[in-house]
């Protein structure tokens, strides 16, 4: 296809990952013979319902070619998902910090003049859009990833078949991501994302995708997948098209009166806010004191809290969780040049701060231990590290990061 003119100037990025990713999704062992049946039978009986729809005959061949098993990994993840316990501040520790803000910055650099031109046509901050793309992809490492990517149709047929709580959504979320096939935007060997169907460097699922997905770069498909433009494009989109306030903040940090928690949850305008003792930790007045905002206290009422304004809510529609939206307010603040929060976070006696997190990392790889990114992010890669350090160091080799463990470590 033509490219169109006043296209948004962008790269593609390579996913050489993604045929391996189709290697591996194939792989997988078989569901019992009377499952996989059954399984291969709703997919031959669902085309159907899809025709309804518009998708062709042939599109649909071409998008389950070879799929012959359900995606096992998908209904464990689907069946075994763990209660969100989670404390903010290990949360946030996880996805704002130095390594975070530093891959931001390098990474406004590298796209600047995309992002000018997005945020000129969306009318969204570039450290917004960075800071979502962080936490949705780490700026599309996560693709790179075979083992962590699902052909997006195999995916959603196995929910639509094997889960009752998630059937209709899979089936709705399949017709949009056969749609998407039909119409060239990507490849059936490059439709790849999430156990849940969520789609490319920053996570779209495919009725989101067919309402904000733009093609930027003007080749005339909207490629979420390799193409910067149309990733960061689509993202300030579905912001813009969900009541983004341009030059507006997504919130303040507040210091919290007595008796102030009794507030939590109410909307005031920032003026009610100031007049009830809420200040902000710098002593300065809040802006525009007739713009409303929400009282928020994720850490509760020991921590810091939270002036939440339009933009947070916004934010939301990518997720709902109040954790992530203020994940991406505070790392976009970060990227752009902005302070963090000054307030400390009421961590329990003994637990570890971010600056400790990377020291363990750092202490860990130095010794030969581990040989993963210094992000501050303890995961299995961390904790594999310091299981082998606690075993060749006659200390419990449970993998748990602790004060023992890093004193040993500067040992």
């Amino acid at each position: 296809m033509k490219a169109r003119k006043g296209s948004i100037p962008g790269s593609k990025v390579a996913l050489r990952g993604m045929l391996a990713a189709a290697v591996v999704a194939c792989a997988i062992a078989p569901a019992p013979a009377d499952a996989q049946s059954g399984f291969t039978d709703w997919i031959s009986n669902f085309y159907s319902v899809a025709a309804r729809y518009g998708v062709t005959r042939s599109t649909y061949r071409k998008a389950f070619s070879g799929v012959n098993s359900p995606d096992r990994e998908t209904l464990e993840k689907a069946h075994n998902q763990p209660e969100f316990t989670t404390k903010i501040w290990d949360y946030l520790d996880s996805h704002v910090n130095a390594f975070t803000v530093e891959n931001g910055r390098r990474m406004g650099k590298r796209y600047a003049s995309t992002l000018a031109a997005i945020e000129q046509r969306y009318g969204v901050d570039r450290s917004v859009l960075l800071a979502i793309w962080s936490m949705e992809s780490n700026y599309g490492a996560v693709l790179q990833d075979p083992s962590r990517l699902h052909y997006v149709p195999r995916a959603l047929a196995t929910l639509a078949y094997y889960d009752k709580s998630r059937a209709k959504y899979a089936r709705q979320q399949l017709i949009s991501a056969l749609k998407i096939l039909q119409n060239g935007d990507v490849e059936p060997n490059g439709m790849f994302g999430s156990w849940a169907g969520a789609m490319g460097q920053t996570q779209f699922i495919p009725t989101s995708y067919d309402i904000y997905a733009v093609d930027a770069d003007g080749d005339g498909r909207r490629d979420i997948w390799r193409s910067v433009a149309d990733t960061l494009a689509s993202s300030a989109n579905l912001l813009h098209k969900n009541g983004w306030r341009t030059g507006q903040t997504w919130g303040y940090e507040a210091v919290l009166p007595s008796g102030g928690a009794r507030y939590k949850g109410q909307e005031k305008t920032l003026r009610q806010w100031a007049a009830l003792g809420f200040t902000r930790p710098d002593g300065k007045g809040f802006p525009v004191p007739g713009r409303d905002a929400v009282l928020k206290m994720p850490g509760g009422s020991d921590g810091p809290v939270f002036l939440m304004a339009r933009n947070f809510y916004v934010i939301k529609h990518y997720n709902q969780s109040d954790y992530y939206a203020l994940a991406v307010g505070l790392l976009a603040d970060r990227i752009a040049g902005y302070g963090g929060v000054d307030q400390s976070w009421p961590r329990p006696a003994g637990s570890l701060d971010v600056s400790q997190k990377f020291e363990i990392q750092t202490r860990l790889k130095s010794l030969g231990y581990y040989a993963g990114d210094i992000d501050g992010n303890l995961g299995s890669g961390s904790r594999a590290a310091i299981a082998a350090f606690q075993e060749q160091n006659g200390l419990t080799a449970d993998g748990e990061p602790s004060h023992k463990v890093l004193e040993a470590l500067r040992r």
